[in-house]
């Protein structure tokens, strides 16, 4: 089943429920999703795609929150947080701190990578090896904190 098809089956199911905040979430997901095929003029959208576009929806969400918070808006804030919540559950699993330690250590063994000037190279193959899978900001911490 497509992302595009269980978005679907799920929107009925939170509209049967009468679950705004989580229809609200899933309807953005579609709406991302729709605009993406017509940038790609109706061609089948690829599960990297569909996993990069909701890698984007997460980190929009999770900043959008933090602002709110910020600025004392309580009510933005958990509304923004509650999307987070339903979009984060279609993403793959996350791989805890020391998981990341170890790919990324394997990588830069299998690799020869010998100091902080290559950190773009591994930088490059992490992000290709953990997509999904980890934060960005997350590698790139443990990349620094291994080449230094």
């Amino acid at each position: 089943m497509s992302l595009e098809e269980k978005i679907n089956n799920d929107i009925k199911a939170a509209m049967l429920a009468k679950e705004k905040e989580k229809l609200n979430a899933l309807r953005a997901i579609k709406s991302a999703l729709l605009l993406l095929k017509t940038e790609k003029a109706g061609a089948e959208i690829t599960p990297e795609a569909e996993l990069g576009l909701l890698q984007k929806l997460v980190k929009q969400r999770k900043e959008s929150a933090e602002l709110y918070k910020s600025q004392n808006r309580q009510d933005l804030y958990e509304e923004e947080m509650a999307q987070y919540e339903v979009i984060v559950k279609y993403l793959p699993a996350q791989m805890s701190a020391d998981e990341i330690k170890n790919v990324i250590s394997q990588l830069i063994t299998d690799n020869n990578i010998s100091g902080i000037k290559e950190m773009g190279k591994l930088m490059g193959l992490a992000t290709k090896q953990l997509a999904g899978k980890a934060d960005n900001k997350t590698v790139a911490e443990i990349v620094k904190s291994l080449l230094s």
